[in-house]
């Protein structure tokens, strides 16, 4: 996972937030979001529209709501239409205005490439260029696996899905696309292990 910010961040965030540190709760997830991390994205916006650790601001909170339905996954859109129902034409229109500079640093148009490229990156550093890994077996040093003595298949940790961008953001549709388990209220989830290199420095 450590190879992978957007999860390492949000993962991070999730643990700060469960033990009330909502300061550092949002520094994590503001990180994996600038790495296209949707759920991160969804959970600043909770943080702004309901005023937790931070003053409540709900045009912000709905800004971060419209980026984090993007592609519009179906919790999220969902939310973000309740949202929008609650707030009145002046803040209607300051929501649309304040989320032009949060499209522009933290919509997929930026996001995904800055993702790409740390993908990129990772993967050249491990395992063969070739693409054999015969009976590799991959010792995470990182996630809820560490010190544990298991091990993980290299074919599965170097499957496509996990560094590929294309294929790693399609992984992440079939997950988010799924029917909405409840209606208003920002479900993350927990978080997989799938990797063990050190963690990479954020680019700018």
């Amino acid at each position: 996972m450590s190879a992978h910010p957007d999860l390492r961040w949000r993962r991070e965030g999730l643990h700060a937030y469960a033990n009330k540190n909502y300061d550092e709760a949002m520094q994590y997830f503001l990180r994996a979001a600038r790495y296209a991390d949707k759920p991160a994205q969804a959970m600043i916006a909770e943080m702004y529209w309901k005023g937790i650790g931070v003053a409540q601001d709900r045009a912000l909170g709905y800004a971060w709501m419209d980026l984090a339905a993007e592609r519009f996954y179906s919790n999220f859109v969902i939310i973000r239409e309740q949202y929008w129902e609650t707030l009145d034409a002046a803040t209607q229109a300051q929501a649309i205005e304040r989320g032009q500079p949060l499209l522009a640093e933290y919509g997929d148009a930026a996001a995904k490439p800055r993702m790409a490229r740390i993908l990129r990156k990772q993967r050249a550093g491990t395992g063969s260029r070739v693409g054999f890994t015969g009976n590799l077996q991959i010792i995470p040093f990182t996630g809820p696996n560490a010190g544990t003595g298991l091990s993980i298949r290299a074919d599965e940790y170097y499957a496509p899905k996990y560094w590929q961008a294309d294929k790693y953001f399609e992984w992440q549709d079939q997950m988010w696309n799924a029917p909405p388990s409840r209606k208003g209220k920002v479900e993350v989830g927990e978080l997989q292990d799938i990797g063990k290199n050190p963690p990479p420095k954020d680019s700018p």
